[in-house]
């Protein structure tokens, strides 16, 4: 049986760019759904070029960022603009020049690797040759699996079709939420690395990530809670800039352990890091009594050492200091 799909094609518009214009520029954003408010007056700009990372756990506001950047979503309050242009008045153009990787698989799963790829082609009025040098190196990954079906790829094979079925249309911006959540590991590191050669083609990307090796490697990240920006800066910078004492403490019952330190008095925070245990002090007064007071609550092979601070302790550290605030 054959089936005719029916489609409204994008052709593609070119923005007249204002002069030194900002990727994305968000003014006081807002976006309230019933009660619950999803972003909270976030203001920030994304330069040119640049990849952009942000970060924050579930629920943080980052999808319906996202949407809003990509004209999917009006804001109630703030204005945003993409390349120069604004998101509510431009829609139509903007929408030919942005690509769009949402974090749940959204392609046809019934339709084949190549399939999939010519139907977002025709969207777009253009063809996978004409834009195949963008595509060329990620596609080459997939081309053997070309008549499977999206539905029955790997994870990291669907993330690669998706990544491909959104730069057919040689968008000036993609736009990629959470786009390694469930890969594996070799399958994440081949993905990023994609993504930094597109950026060598001068695209601008937008990523949100929860994995603290990927914002890393991102030129800027905004941390994000709760609709709220707490910080924005280059990883390295945010990292450098923290000015607090870390300690890892080791300790043979791991919850336990969380439980005890969470109940003495001097420290501040506490957040489980692999096999141990990260904490702060109230004023970094570190006076080395834990280890005794841990081994009067029966705590044995009880261990602590300085280390230093990743983007993760700044964040939960942030994160920590805002609901305190609040």
């Amino acid at each position: 049986m054959m089936v005719r799909l029916r489609t409204v094609c994008l052709q593609k518009r070119s923005l007249v760019f204002p002069t030194d214009f900002i990727m994305i520029d968000s003014d006081n954003i807002s976006k309230k759904y019933g009660n619950v408010i999803a972003l909270d007056g976030i203001s920030l700009k994304v330069e040119k070029s640049e990849l952009f990372g942000l970060i924050g756990p579930d629920g943080a506001g980052k999808t319906t960022f996202f949407r809003i950047v990509t004209t999917l979503l009006l804001p109630d309050s703030g204005k945003m603009t993409v390349m120069g242009h604004d998101t509510v008045n431009k829609y139509i153009e903007l929408r030919s020049n942005i690509g769009y990787m949402p974090g749940r698989f959204s392609l046809y799963q019934d339709l084949s690797v190549e399939e999939n790829l010519n139907f977002y082609a025709t969207v777009f009025s253009t063809t996978v040759k004409e834009n195949y040098h963008l595509i060329r190196d990620i596609y080459k990954q997939i081309e053997p699996f070309r008549k499977r079906p999206a539905g029955k790829l790997s994870g990291g094979m669907k993330q690669k079709l998706a990544l491909c079925c959104a730069l057919i249309h040689a968008p000036d911006l993609i736009v990629l939420d959470e786009p390694t959540t469930g890969v594996d590991a070799v399958s994440r590191t081949e993905f990023w690395e994609m993504l930094k050669s597109l950026q060598k083609e001068g695209i601008t990307i937008l990523v949100s990530t929860p994995y603290m090796d990927e914002a890393m490697m991102c030129d800027r990240v905004a941390l994000i809670q709760r609709g709220h920006i707490l910080h924005i800066d280059r990883p390295g910078h945010i990292i450098s800039g923290f000015g607090r004492k870390i300690y890892a403490v080791t300790g043979m019952n791991k919850f336990r352990l969380i439980q005890d330190l969470r109940s003495f008095n001097p420290v501040e925070n506490v957040n489980p890091f692999g096999d141990s245990v990260h904490i702060t002090f109230a004023g970094d007064n570190y006076d080395g009594t834990i280890v005794a007071w841990l081994e009067e609550k029966g705590h044995s092979d009880v261990g602590i050492a300085p280390v230093e601070p990743g983007i993760e302790d700044v964040f939960l550290d942030l994160m920590s200091t805002e609901e305190n605030e609040r």
